[in-house]
């Protein structure tokens, strides 16, 4: 039986440079290619097991957001292949389809049923939903009216109620106060027990290292390493000095 979760096998997925200045398309009016292809991910290959809970990292444009895309489904690679087992809740952007006009219930169906859930399993949910988010005596307000963390922590405790084996987190977890964030750094800790498979994108270091079992490190769109979280955020570092974070 296989026990990896995600097998990304020698995958790469570029885009077109899409320069609009006159000058630069006037010299470039004889080259073949206008537009020449930039690498955001190449030659990747590594495995998730089931369980697992894996950290990326990398200096901003090294293809993190990139390769969650791919294993999503939401962009298709050029080249190599991935393969999921199981079911997949891909958590890449909090509050997808929210409205100002409506309340914290009617969004909340709308956002479960933009993240795969039906309604009827959204209705059973939603006083957890509200009450995770702590948001009881504001449920029936318009979402307009909310501050930055009130819609947050909304958008956060919907997606926490998605059902699912693998779960992709692109820099979500600072969401909410420092209460909050213990609440839902110990939710995805209970994933675990549970044996869901987590891989998440996140610039902190102290809870990449205190939370992941491996980390995997990208420069300029390819693999550097993927080892125990020391050694990797050791090498992240070195790699600081002549970089931005």
């Amino acid at each position: 039986m296989d026990n990896n979760a995600i097998i990304v096998d020698n995958v790469s997925k570029s885009f077109k440079l899409d320069n609009r200045n006159r000058l630069i398309k006037k010299v470039r009016k004889n080259v073949r290619n206008s537009k020449p292809n930039l690498f955001s991910i190449e030659n990747i290959s590594f495995n998730v097991k089931k369980g697992e809970i894996l950290g990326i990292i990398g200096t901003n444009g090294s293809g993190k957001t990139t390769l969650l895309r791919l294993m999503a489904g939401v962009y298709s690679p050029e080249k190599g292949n991935i393969q999921v087992n199981g079911k997949l809740a891909p958590l890449l952007q909090l509050g997808v389809g929210f409205q100002g006009d409506l309340n914290a219930k009617e969004n909340i169906i709308m956002n479960g049923m933009l993240l795969g859930m039906s309604k009827l399993e959204i209705l059973k949910k939603i006083n957890n939903i509200i009450s995770y988010a702590e948001l009881e005596n504001f449920s029936n307000l318009k979402l307009k009216h909310y501050s930055a963390g009130m819609r947050s922590r909304l958008s956060f405790s919907t997606a926490m109620q998605l059902e699912s084996d693998i779960i992709l987190i692109d820099e979500i977890m600072s969401v909410g106060d420092k209460n909050f964030r213990k609440k839902s750094y110990e939710t995805f800790l209970s994933f675990k027990k549970n044996q869901k498979t987590i891989v998440h994108v996140t610039h902190n270091l102290e809870k990449l290292e205190k939370f992941s079992d491996r980390v995997l490190l990208l420069d300029k769109g390819k693999m550097i390493m993927i080892s125990k979280p020391k050694e990797v955020i050791d090498e992240y570092n070195k790699m600081l000095p002549t970089k931005q974070i």
